[in-house]
């Protein structure tokens, strides 16, 4: 058995890309140095043990970290460009229309940082329902098997792309 951890490549506009990259230059640069002063601060008030607002400064560091490794990892292996073609067929940058489960739902196919503060329904081409409809296109069925372990069936009514 292969275990090639190649990583699969997130595709991002690239108004997406340069939102998310700004995000990232913030958080390294003047997030850090903001949150370290407030640790600072809160440091210099004494006692560490029952100093709420180290505590949460220490917190709010931990979560930043995470989120720098987060966007460092997606930029450095996205797919930046144009949306996919218009031609039907269901990737990654895709909006897709299909009846699932018996009910018709509108949603993107790829990362949820292309979609940013909108509200549309993404689905990663990672997860059960992405990887079964990828390469489908209208009129196409497929079947997939929910982490619940129940088959459900799929009917592409629609695939365009995304225009964010």
């Amino acid at each position: 058995m292969s275990t090639n951890s190649v990583p699969i490549a997130a595709w991002l506009t690239q108004e997406s890309y340069n939102r998310l990259k700004t995000e990232l230059d913030h958080l390294s640069g003047p997030g850090r140095t903001e949150i370290v002063a407030r640790i600072e601060q809160a440091r210099s008030e004494g006692d560490l043990k029952e100093n709420g607002g180290y505590h949460a400064a220490k917190e709010e560091q931990g979560k930043a970290e995470a989120r720098i490794r987060q966007l460092t990892h997606l930029l450095e292996n996205a797919h930046v460009g144009e949306s996919p073609a218009d031609d039907g067929v269901v990737e990654p940058g895709m909006m897709v229309s299909a009846k699932i489960a018996g009910d018709v739902e509108n949603f993107l196919l790829g990362s949820r940082e292309v979609a940013g503060d909108t509200d549309i329904d993404v689905y990663s081409e990672k997860s059960p329902l992405g990887a079964a409809i990828q390469g489908t296109k209208a009129g196409d069925t497929v079947t997939y098997t929910a982490p619940n372990g129940k088959q459900i069936t799929v009917e592409i009514i629609s695939a365009t792309p995304y225009v964010g």
